[in-house]
């Protein structure tokens, strides 16, 4: 029995982590919001983002989860480690339409990452990008193998009927003292 214990490092949106760790495992859920999962599978070693913007945004603020930065930041992190940038190859996620049409920043997220790993000259070797819905991922950096799971929404019940005699009171008003 192997009694090895997998290190779980959760990239949060602005994330990202770099790892030549063969217990690490990196986890994110991902809806507009776009993961690079980055790695060297010669030296073994890996990284993955998190932006929610794509490009290099307006503010400092922005920069912080803006796409361009946060490219530069992971690939910084890999050659850090050592990872050489002709071994690197790309897998990417996210990029769905979870907020049903009103935005289409999932859409650019995706096509600012294809374009920059294009224009790198970074092979994409696969990719789950668009839909409607969220995604959680598991990616094991010093392998490349990637795993993602559809995040299910409940939809609420938008309509509730209630008998007469259990119709809603108004509540009485009180005061509220706060300190």
């Amino acid at each position: 029995m192997n009694n090895e214990r997998t290190i779980a490092r959760v990239v949060i949106q602005g994330d990202y982590a770099v790892s030549h760790n063969s217990k690490c495992m990196m986890t994110s859920v991902l809806g507009s919001c776009v993961a690079v999962c980055l790695f060297d599978p010669k030296l073994r070693i890996g990284g993955m983002n998190h932006f929610l913007l794509p490009g290099a945004g307006y503010s400092s603020s922005e920069n912080k989860s803006c796409g361009l930065n946060m490219m530069e930041l992971l690939i910084n992190g890999l050659l850090r480690y050592g990872a050489r940038r002709k071994n690197f190859q790309a897998k990417l996620f996210g990029g769905a339409n979870v907020l049903g049409g009103i935005s289409e920043i999932g859409a650019e997220n995706a096509e600012f990452a294809r374009a920059f790993l294009t224009y790198e000259g970074i092979p994409i070797l696969s990719e789950s990008l668009g839909g409607t819905q969220a995604r959680r991922l598991r990616f094991w950096p010093t392998t490349g193998n990637a795993r993602q799971k559809f995040v299910v929404i409940a939809k609420p019940e938008l309509t509730k009927t209630f008998a007469p005699s259990q119709q809603i009171k108004p509540m009485q008003s009180f005061d509220v003292e706060l300190f």
